[in-house]
C-alpha cells in the first residue's frame, strides 16, 4: 500500500517516506505514528490511540509523544504553527488533515495488480493473548566459522528452554532462524513473526575465553529491557553453554511479565480484558499491602468472571490468600481458607502441566491446606516442567524447609536466588534462605538474609518473627523486641498461641524452639 499527499508518498510495505524523488531519513518509530494518522484520518486521534496502536500501551512521557508528533511534521514538511497536514486540536487530539490518494503499485518494482498486492498489515500475524518472544539466531562475531556451532546451539538452547514456560508463546526456531546472517531491524522482526519482545545476542572468543552476550527487547518500540554478559573457559563449551542458558531464561520470565504490566498500565481500565486483569493483580500483589492484596482479589475475580476457566487467575487468586494468611490479614478466616483451596485445586486440574500455575498451588497447599506433601509433589512437579523457575526452585526450598530438611531447602533456595537474583520476589527467595538457616541453627547468617529480604519488602511479617527469633538467640533481646513492635504494627492481634494455628512446620522440635524465641522476644502468649 502506498499513500500519497501533498508531495509524498508513504509505501507501507518498503517502510519508506519520500518527498518528490528524495528518500526521507525517517525513525520507524514516527513512520508507525504518520501511518496510523492516515489510516483514521476520518476522525480525531486522541493521545490513549496513539499509545495503545503506535506504543503498544508502553508507557510514554507527554516530551516523547510531542517530540514524535513534531518529527512526523517535519519529515512530510508541515509545522506546528502551519498544521496544514497533521492539525491539533488542544485537550482533545490530533488528526491528519491532508488529502489522500492510495493505491497498491511499488514505486522502484513496476506495478502489480490490485489483485496480487497485498497490503503488509493485512499479512501481519496478530499478537498473541499471551507474552510472545522469538529467539534470534546469535551472531558470531569470532571471526572463526568453527564457532558458528556454538552461537547456533546457544540460541537453540535458549529457545528450547523458553518452550517450556507455559506463560510465553515461543517463535519455532524455523522462523526465527530465517534471519540468519541478515541485518535486520527488531521492530520489523516482531511484525513480521507477530511477537511483542525478540531476544538476540553475540557470542566472541579470544584464545581459551569465550563471552556471550545477550539484550531482551521490546519489538513494538526497540526499547531494550534487559541485557547481561557471561564469560567462561573454551575447554567445556558444552557446560557454559548450559550455565548461559539457565541464567538467561530464568531471567526473561520475570522481566517480560514486568515489561508486561507496565504496558497494561497504560491501557483505559474500560477495556481490560481477563489477561490485563490478571496483569493488574500481579502488579497490585507485587506491592504487597493488606489493601493492594484486597483489590488483587477483585481483579482477578473480574477476570474469573469474564473467563470462568481462567486457570492462572485461579492460581493467583490462591496464592493471594495463601499470603494473606502468612501476614494475618484474612477477614474471614474459614471461608477464605476454603476459597484458596478450592481454586488452588480447580486451577491444576485445569492447567496441570503450567509450572506458574502448579507453584502457586504449592505454596496454597502448604499455607492454608497444610499438606506438606501435596505442596512438595505439586512444586517439585513444577520445577520439572520447568527447572529455570526461580520460584518454582523457591517454593520447593520453601516446603524443604519446613519439613527439616534445610540443606536441601537451601540448595534450591542459592540457585533460585542465583537464577533471578533481581526477580520481583527476590524478597520470598530471601526469606525462605533466612528460614532454612534458621532452621540449621546459622542464626548470623539467617540475620543477613532476613534484613536482605525485610529491604525489598518491610512489610512480610514472616521475615520480622524470624529475624526476631534469630536475634534473640544470639542474646539480642532488644534488638529482637525492636522487631515485634514492627510486626505488631503489621498483625496487631497476632499472639503465639494464634500463629500455632497456621503454622506448616512438620517437625514439632521446630515450633517449640521458634515460638520459645519468640516468647523471650516479647511476643503475647
Amino acid at each position: 500500500m502506498i499513500y500519497q499527499f501533498a508531495d509524498c508518498s508513504l509505501d507501507v510495505e518498503r517502510q519508506e517516506l519520500r518527498r518528490g524523488a528524495e528518500l526521507v531519513d525517517v525513525e520507524p518509530q514516527v513512520l508507525d505514528l504518520l501511518q496510523y494518522l492516515i489510516r483514521n484520518r476520518e476522525r480525531l486521534v486522541s493521545k490513549d490511540d496513539l499509545i495503545e496502536h503506535v506504543w503498544h500501551g508502553r508507557i510514554v512521557s507527554e516530551s516523547t509523544l510531542t517530540s514524535r508528533i513534531t518529527a512526523a511534521r517535519q519529515a512530510i514538511g508541515d509545522s506546528g504553527d502551519q498544521q496544514r497536514l497533521i492539525r491539533t486540536i488542544a485537550r482533545k487530539g490530533i488528526r491528519f488533515v491532508g488529502e489522500v490518494r492510495s493505491d497498491q503499485s511499488s514505486p522502484a518494482g513496476g506495478s502489480a495488480t490490485s489483485a496480487m498486492s497485498v497490503s503488509l498489515d493485512a499479512m501481519e500475524p496478530r499478537l498473541p493473548d499471551k507474552p510472545s518472544i522469538a529467539v534470534l539466531p546469535f551472531i558470531n562475531l569470532s571471526g572463526d566459522p568453527e564457532q558458528e556451532y556454538f552461537a547456533d546451539g546457544m540460541a537453540e538452547e535458549i529457545l528450547t528452554a523458553l518452550s517450556h514456560c507455559d506463560s510465553l508463546f515461543v517463535i519455532a526456531r524455523n522462523s526465527s532462524f530465517t534471519y540468519k546472517g541478515k541485518t535486520i531491524d527488531v521492530r520489523r522482526v516482531g511484525r513480521d513473526l507477530g511477537v511483542r519482545y525478540v531476544l538476540e545476542g553475540s557470542v566472541r572468543r579470544s584464545g581459551d575465553r569465550l563471552r556471550f552476550s545477550a539484550q531482551l527487547i521490546d519489538a513494538t518500540s526497540g526499547a531494550q529491557i534487559w541485557a547481561e554478559r557471561f564469560d567462561g573457559g573454551a575447554n567445556d563449551v558444552f557446560e557454559l553453554q548450559d550455565r548461559i542458558a539457565e541464567s538467561v531464561v530464568a531471567v526473561i520470565e520475570p522481566n517480560v511479565q514486568l515489561a508486561e504490566i507496565e504496558r497494561m498500565k497504560r491501557k483505559p481500565v474500560t477495556n481490560l480484558d481477563a489477561y490485563d486483569l490478571l496483569l493488574r493483580a500481579q502488579q497490585l500483589e507485587y506491592e504487597f499491602t493488606r489493601e493492594s492484596l484486597d483489590e488483587a482479589l477483585r481483579c482477578l475475580e473480574q477476570a474469573l468472571t469474564i473467563d470462568p476457566n481462567y486457570a492462572q487467575a485461579m492460581a493467583s487468586a490462591a496464592y493471594c490468600y495463601a499470603e494473606r494468611s502468612q501476614q494475618g490479614w484474612m477477614k474471614d478466616n474459614a471461608r477464605e481458607t476454603a476459597e484458596g483451596i478450592r481454586l488452588a485445586a480447580r486451577a491444576v486440574e485445569l492447567a496441570n502441566n503450567d509450572a506458574n500455575v502448579l507453584w502457586m498451588a504449592a505454596y496454597t497447599a502448604r499455607q492454608l491446606s497444610m499438606n506438606a506433601q501435596l505442596a512438595g509433589e505439586l512444586a517439585y512437579r513444577s520445577l520439572q516442567l520447568n527447572t529455570n523457575s526461580a520460584m518454582a526452585l523457591a517454593t520447593t526450598g520453601w516446603i524443604e524447609a519446613i519439613l527439616n530438611e534445610p540443606a536441601k531447602a537451601l540448595d534450591n533456595l542459592r540457585r533460585a536466588n542465583r537464577l533471578s537474583p533481581r526477580d520481583p520476589r527476590a524478597w520470598f527467595i530471601a526469606t525462605g534462605i533466612g528460614m532454612a538457616l534458621y532452621i540449621a541453627n546459622q542464626f548470623d547468617e539467617a540475620i543477613v538474609w532476613l534484613r536482605k529480604a525485610l529491604a525489598q519488602n518491610p512489610r512480610s511479617a514472616i521475615a520480622l518473627r524470624l529475624l526476631a527469633a534469630s536475634l534473640t538467640h544470639l542474646g539480642q533481646k532488644d534488638l529482637a523486641s525492636d522487631v515485634i513492635r514492627q510486626l505488631l504494627k503489621i498483625e496487631p492481634h497476632l499472639t503465639i498461641s494464634s500463629l500455632r494455628a497456621r503454622f506448616q512446620v512438620v517437625d514439632k522440635n521446630i515450633w517449640e524452639k521458634f515460638s520459645e524465641d519468640l516468647r523471650r522476644s516479647g511476643l503475647p502468649e
